[in-house]
C-alpha cells in the first residue's frame, strides 16, 4: 500500500473537504511522515510544522480559502498549508533558487494572502483585510495564526487592542506550543466556549442586561453587582480573560491535535459576532521523537538523518560560537557585561552564556525594540549590554537604536548576527540592509569582522568605546580563518592583506574571500590588485584612503550589502568631499531584495562571486565602466 495513497488525492483544500473523519486523521500521519522525507534532504523548519498539522487540516476544512482569507504569523509553520494547496509535487525544491519558498508568498499561490517572514505582523494584517471587507461590504472570514513565541511582540498587542476596541468580524488563532492543558480547566473552558459561541446565549445575556439596568432605582447597581460576580467567576476559571478584557470572545484553550475538537470549534467562532480569540495548544515536534525532545535544534534544521536524528556537524567554528564563547570570557573579567537576546539564545551563540550567568542574561522574546531600549537604560546605569540580534530582525528596532542608544551616546553593542546573504530563508531573511540603516546615524562605530579572531578583538575594543557599537558578522564562517592574523584595531585602522598597484579593492567580512581570489585571477593576467580589509565601515580610515589615492586611482568596493547608502556610497562621498582623482566602481546588492538559494548559488546570480567580480574588475580596469547587476 502506497504510505502516501490519502495526501496524494488532496491537491486543494475542496480535495480535503470530501474527506471522513479517519480519513482525516490518517492524513495526518501521512503528512507528519512526507514533511520528515522531504525536509530531511532539504533542510527547513521542522518542528513548528509537525505541531501544526491536525490545526492546517481543520483550517482548511472549515474555511474556504482562498476566498476566505488566512494569515500565517511569521509563516515558517506554513508548509502543511503549502502541501494542501497544491504544492506537495513541488516540496523537493523547498529553498532551493528557483524553488518553493519556505515562507508563504503572495507570487507562489492566491492561497498565500500575504507574504510573512518576521513575527507578530499577522494580526494587523488581518484587522486590515477585515476592514477592507466590511467598506466593501462583503462576506468573508479572515483569521490570523499566531503562535505564543509571536505574541511577545508588541505589535501583536498593539492589533489585539485595537481589534477587540473596534469588534471588527475576526478570527485570531492562537497556537500555543509551550502550555500543557489541565483537564479539568481545559473541559470547562472548552464547555464556555460552546456557551458564549451561541448567538442565543449573546441574545439573551444582552436581554438580561437590559432588563436589570431598567429596574427603578436600584437597577444599575444590580447589573454592576452581577457584572462584578460574573468576571471574578471567570478569572478564576478560564485563562483566557486578558483577551476577553480587550474585547475577544476567549474559545479555548483546545487540544491543537484533536482534529474533531478544532473543526467543532472553529464552526463555532464563524457565529459569533466581533473578534474572537481560538487558544490551540499544540505540541512542537509532533509525531518526531528527536524533534519532541530537541525542538530548539529541529526549529530550522539543516539536512539530517531521519532514523538517528543526526545533523551533519560543522566543522568549522562560526561567528556565532565564537561570539558566544568569548563573551563568557569578557563576562568573567568584567561584572558590567551583561547579554539580551530576542528569542534566539540558540542561534546568537548564548546558550552557554545564559548557563553561567543566568542573572546576567535576558531573554526578552521575540521584541527586538524592548530588547534595544533595555539594553539603554542598562548602560545609562553603568553596565555593559551586548544585544545579540539577527540583522534582519534589528531592522524593527531602527527609532530606539537611534533615538535611545545612539542621541544619547550610550555603550550599548549590538551584536549582528546573520548579516548579509544568509541564503535560503530569502528576502525576509536576507541581512543586506543594516549598513545603510545604520551608518547615517552618529555616534556609532561599525565593524565587520574577516574571520572569528578578529571578532574577538572587537568584542574586546567594544569594551573600551565610550559609545554605541555594532559589529556585523555572517552566518557561519568566513573561510579565512588562520590565513591572516588578527591584527590590533587601535584607531579603528584598516589593514591590507595583498598588496598591488593597478587596482585596489576595499572590502570587508565574507566578501574579503571574494576579494582576495580576484586578486589571485588577476594575478594571472598581470593584474596587480591591493586588497585592503576595510573592517572598520565606521568611521572610514580616512588616512589610508588618502594615502592610497596618491598611488592607485582605480578602486573597488565589494560589499554582500545593498549598495545603495552602504559601504561603496560612504567611500563615493569621501572621495567627492575631497575631490580625490580617482575612480570608482561599487559592486554589491542594486536595488533589490533577495531570494532563497544557497549563498554560492545567490552570489553567482548576483554576479558578486569571484569570476564575475573579476570580470567585471578587468572591464573596469579597461575603461568599460557599465553596471551589470541582476534585479529579482
Amino acid at each position: 500500500m502506497d504510505k502516501f495513497s490519502l495526501l496524494k488525492r488532496v491537491d486543494s483544500p475542496k480535495d480535503l473537504k470530501r474527506l471522513k473523519m479517519d480519513e482525516l486523521k490518517q492524513l495526518a500521519e501521512e503528512i507528519r511522515q512526507f514533511l520528515l522525507e522531504k525536509v530531511s534532504r532539504t533542510g527547513g523548519h521542522l518542528a513548528s510544522n509537525l505541531g501544526v498539522v491536525e490545526l492546517t487540516i481543520a483550517l482548511h476544512y472549515v474555511f474556504n480559502s482562498p476566498f476566505d482569507k488566512v494569515i500565517w504569523d511569521v509563516g515558517h509553520q506554513a508548509y502543511v498549508h503549502k502541501i494542501l494547496t497544491g504544492r506537495r509535487e513541488q516540496f523537493d525544491t523547498l529553498r532551493q533558487f528557483g524553488g518553493l519558498s519556505g515562507f508563504p508568498k503572495r507570487s507562489e499561490s492566491v492561497h498565500d494572502i500575504f507574504d510573512t517572514g518576521h513575527s507578530s505582523t499577522s494580526i494587523s494584517v488581518a484587522l486590515g483585510m477585515a476592514r477592507a471587507r466590511d467598506l466593501r461590504n462583503e462576506k468573508y472570514s479572515v483569521v490570523a495564526v499566531i503562535g505564543d513565541g509571536a505574541l511577545t511582540g508588541g505589535m501583536a498587542f498593539e492589533a489585539l487592542n485595537d481589534a477587540g476596541h473596534s469588534r471588527t468580524n475576526l478570527i485570531v488563532i492562537l497556537n500555543d506550543n509551550e502550555m500543557s492543558i489541565s483537564e479539568n480547566v481545559g473541559a470547562l473552558a472548552a464547555y464556555l466556549s460552546k456557551l458564549r459561541s451561541n448567538p442565543r446565549y449573546t441574545r439573551v445575556k444582552k436581554g438580561v442586561d437590559s432588563l436589570v439596568r431598567r429596574i427603578p432605582f436600584m437597577g444599575q447597581y444590580f447589573a454592576d453587582m452581577i457584572e462584578r460576580f460574573k468576571n471574578s467567576f471567570k478569572y478564576l476559571v478560564i485563562s483566557g480573560m486578558l483577551f476577553e478584557q480587550m474585547g475577544f470572545t476567549y474559545m479555548g484553550p483546545i487540544d491543537g491535535h484533536n482534529l474533531p475538537a478544532l473543526i467543532d470549534v472553529m464552526k463555532r467562532a464563524i457565529m459569533v459576532e466581533g473578534p474572537v480569540l481560538i487558544h490551540v495548544v499544540t505540541k512542537k515536534g509532533k509525531g518526531y521523537d528527536f524533534a519532541e525532545r530537541n525542538p530548539e535544534l529541529f526549529h530550522g534544521v539543516p539536512p539530517f538523518n531521519i532514523q538517528s536524528g543526526e545533523v551533519m556537524p560543522r566543522k568549522e567554528v562560526t561567528f556565532s560560537q565564537a561570539f558566544g564563547q568569548h563573551l563568557v570570557e569578557m563576562a568573567e573579567r568584567d561584572p558590567r557585561v551583561v547579554a539580551i537576546t530576542a528569542a534566539m539564545p540558540e542561534g546568537t551563540g548564548l546558550v552557554e552564556f545564559k548557563k553561567r550567568f543566568p542573572n546576567r542574561f535576558f531573554d526578552v522574546g521575540i521584541a527586538e525594540e524592548h530588547a534595544v531600549t533595555m539594553a539603554a537604560g542598562l548602560a545609562a546605569s553603568g553596565f555593559r549590554p551586548y544585544v545579540a540580534i539577527y540583522s534582519t530582525f534589528l531592522q524593527r528596532a531602527y527609532d530606539q537604536i537611534l533615538h535611545d542608544v545612539c542621541l544619547q551616546g550610550l555603550p550599548v553593542v549590538l551584536a549582528i548576527d546573520r548579516a548579509g546573504i544568509v541564503g535560503e530563508d530569502g528576502e525576509t531573511h536576507q541581512g543586506i540592509f543594516d549598513i545603510s540603516y545604520l551608518r547615517h546615524i552618529p555616534n556609532i562605530t561599525v565593524m565587520a569582522p574577516k574571520n572569528v579572531e578578529e571578532l574577538k578583538h572587537m568584542l574586546d575594543y567594544s569594551l573600551t568605546v565610550d559609545g554605541p557599537v555594532a559589529i556585523r558578522y555572517p552566518k557561519g564562517n568566513t573561510g579565512i580563518d588562520g590565513i591572516f592574523p588578527a591584527n590590533s584595531l587601535e584607531g579603528l585602522k584598516w589593514e591590507t592583506l595583498v598588496n598591488g598597484n593597478d587596482c585596489c579593492i576595499f572590502s570587508f567580512g565574507r566578501m574579503l574571500k571574494v576579494a582576495l581570489e580576484v586578486a589571485s585571477i588577476l594575478k594571472k593576467d598581470g593584474i596587480s590588485v591591493r586588497v585592503v580589509n576595510a573592517r572598520v565601515i565606521k568611521p572610514l580610515d580616512k588616512q589610508l584612503l588618502m594615502d592610497i589615492s596618491n598611488r592607485i586611482n582605480k578602486w573597488v568596493t565589494l560589499e554582500d550589502s545593498i549598495i545603495q547608502g552602504g559601504f561603496g556610497s560612504s567611500v563615493n562621498e569621501f572621495v567627492m568631499a575631497h575631490q580625490l582623482p580617482v575612480s570608482v566602481v561599487n559592486l554589491g546588492i542594486d536595488d533589490c531584495f533577495v531570494p532563497h538559494g544557497s549563498v554560492e548559488r545567490l552570489l553567482g546570480e548576483l554576479g558578486l562571486d569571484s569570476n564575475s567580480v573579476a570580470f567585471k574588475v578587468k572591464k573596469f580596469l579597461s575603461g568599460y565602466r557599465k553596471r551589470a547587476y541582476v534585479n529579482f
